[in-house]
């Protein structure tokens, strides 16, 4: 696996998946209890090649923002919920993530993150100016990235990527209800994972949206010598910490309180970008 962590956790994502957006403030929370013990390894799912595949199972534009509305409100990450002109593509995005990580592989979970954020502040993802914003965004050149993203081999990388996605393991058919349908069979939803532990390679399944608590005690089984870190001592040392504008929800999630607290402790020290019924705060 080629990682000094004890374990790795392969993230089976799609930069356009609501679901793999919503389980950010999980991802944080498990950084921060485990640290360098836990590293993570993104796989594209590719949900969409083109948007006609998202109309042809019926999914429109108005179906999509009421889904984006009930995940938003159910699970606390923030989202525009005003319906999108047409519905999008992620491959394109996929391919920048992976370009990324083959190029530029400090910025991959950067430029990761960026997509999300302005996919879900409304913008559409496949649009080139939304890549190239995030690529910014990230420190990268959009032009580079643009380059990158046609290549031979992010072609093969994101081949492997969508191939394995599409070869859950059998361990993940017991919730199978939480594996979704291809033409060839069954598929990980995003999120999922697949746990491994570097000392032994023992991997484990995890299909599909799961609470925290489904991945805390897989992880404390996995690293029992790990001492897990104690709770931020403020809202503040979080921002600071990730350096990234964070949703209340992440933040409430890795302090371990409710979102209604987290956001009224950001309301003293940070400020707020609106998007839907929340945001993302920085640090004032």
């Amino acid at each position: 696996m080629g990682s000094d962590a004890d374990v790795v956790i392969f993230e089976f994502t799609d930069p356009g998946c609501p679901w793999a957006y919503s389980a950010e403030p999980f991802r944080r929370r498990i950084d921060w209890l485990y640290g360098d013990s836990v590293t993570w390894r993104t796989v594209m799912v590719g949900l969409y090649t083109d948007p006609q595949e998202a109309l042809d199972k019926g999914f429109t534009p108005e179906k999509q923002a009421a889904a984006f509305k009930k995940i938003s409100l159910d699970h606390g990450m923030p989202i525009d919920t005003t319906p999108r002109p047409r519905m999008s593509a992620t491959i394109p995005a996929c391919r920048a993530v992976i370009a990324a990580r083959l190029h530029a592989p400090q910025a991959e979970r950067t430029l990761l993150r960026r997509l999300r954020v302005r996919n879900f502040s409304g913008e559409l993802l496949d649009e080139p100016a939304t890549i190239a914003g995030a690529a910014a965004d990230a420190g990268l050149d959009p032009a580079q990235v643009a380059a990158w993203a046609e290549g031979e081999d992010v072609s093969a990388a994101l081949a492997a990527d969508m191939a394995r996605a599409r070869e859950p393991m059998g361990a993940a058919r017991v919730l199978d209800a939480k594996l979704a349908n291809w033409s060839g069979g069954r598929r990980y939803t995003c999120p999922s994972y697949e746990i491994c532990r570097t000392s032994d390679r023992l991997r484990l399944a995890v299909p599909g949206f799961q609470p925290f608590a489904a991945y805390d005690v897989l992880l404390a089984n996995l690293v029992p010598g790990t001492d897990r870190r104690e709770p931020p001592r403020s809202v503040e040392e979080v921002l600071r910490w990730t350096t990234t504008p964070l949703a209340t929800q992440e933040v409430a999630v890795v302090c371990d309180i409710s979102r209604e607290e987290a956001r009224e402790q950001l309301g003293r020290v940070a400020v707020e970008r609106h998007v839907g019924f929340d945001g993302f705060w920085s640090l004032a």
